[in-house]
């Protein structure tokens, strides 16, 4: 007997949902991507789990016809810039990035203008248009060896963020132009609430994502993008963690680690509370809307993204160039 089908009107359960969106997962020959920082009811779903480069290397690789990419905006860039023949649903287009909002374009072209003998660097989390702008596209992953490879004496602007930027100047040596770009999550994270943890927990190994800023990362034990953090992780059984960056990857840490503890570092807000530190554009995406998105509710949050040709393009140059050096 066939699986029902549900409409517009009815209220499904988590578990309908999950059924649904398998069924029209099979129906579209769809993959499903979940960033680490999801929701761990959409990570449970995703074909594939991961940092957003890694995701959409993985979906070009799929016979796929339509990707649904459960993270935010710029990724599914990504994925439809390396996979211009494949649909990319978005389950909601307000999950933009606050990172990626701290570098408009306009502002941006004018700031390359004025260092014309700089080469421009820049790190994935960024818009299309960004990386239109850009030279080399990087991630925290690939980032020092790319850098590595590019002579001592021509000058790079780094964007759009200033933290990671530092971290790298300081670990290669450089003096790049930085951007004055951050990430909420990433920046907001309470020094003081740190130490707390960190004299609560005399036992805990503080990891820490290099877009945190500098005086965060002097507590670090480890300093690493998403899959170096996990990979740490892995290699640290039952010992205990300090995790300095988007607290949902916790999940995928503790599928690599068992025996493990985890606390996550909250932040303060403007009335004096401790807070957890979610990033809220994430937070947008939920079963429900990959559900809709995925049966066409166009009036719902998400839909399709689509690329102006000439700029998917122009964006795709400093990517491609980014997976020769890297």
């Amino acid at each position: 007997m066939p699986e029902p089908k549900f409409n517009k009107t009815q209220s499904l359960s988590d578990t309908d949902l999950v059924k649904e969106i398998a069924r029209l997962k099979q129906e579209q020959n769809a993959v499903i991507l979940a960033h680490f920082y999801q929701d761990e009811a959409i990570q449970e779903i995703a074909d594939f789990v991961g940092d957003s480069l890694d995701l959409s290397r993985k979906a070009a690789a799929t016979n796929a016809d339509v990707i649904v990419f459960c993270g935010v905006k710029f990724m599914a860039e990504v994925a439809k810039i390396l996979s211009p023949g494949k649909k990319v649903l978005i389950p909601d287009f307000k999950a933009g990035c606050s990172l990626e909002e701290s570098c408009p374009p306009k502002q941006f072209a004018a700031f390359k203008q004025q260092h014309p003998d700089a080469i421009v660097v820049t790190y994935i989390n960024c818009s299309a248009e960004i990386k239109a702008l850009s030279d080399i596209i990087v991630t925290s992953t690939n980032a020092k060896k790319i850098i590595d490879q590019i002579p001592l004496t021509q000058k790079i602007i780094f964007a759009p963020d200033q933290h990671l930027g530092r971290y790298l100047n300081k670990i290669t040596g450089r003096d790049m132009i930085l951007w004055n770009g951050s990430c909420i999550v990433h920046e907001q994270f309470s020094e003081k609430e740190l130490v707390k943890l960190t004299v609560n927990h005399r036992e805990a190994l503080v990891i820490a994502h290099p877009e945190c800023p500098e005086n965060l990362l002097t507590h670090a034990h480890h300093i690493g993008s998403t899959s170096s953090l996990l990979k740490f992780v892995e290699d640290h059984q039952g010992q205990e963690f300090i995790v300095l960056t988007e607290p949902h990857i916790i999940y995928q840490m503790r599928q690599r680690n068992k025996t493990a503890k985890f606390y996550d570092c909250p932040f303060i807000d403007k009335a004096g509370c401790s807070m957890c530190n979610n990033c809220p554009y994430m937070g947008l995406n939920n079963l429900e809307k990959v559900y809709e998105v995925m049966k066409g509710e166009a009036s719902k949050a998400g839909g399709e993204l689509v690329l102006d040709e000439n700029l998917r393009a122009r964006a795709e140059k400093p990517l491609r160039k980014m997976l020769e050096m890297s």
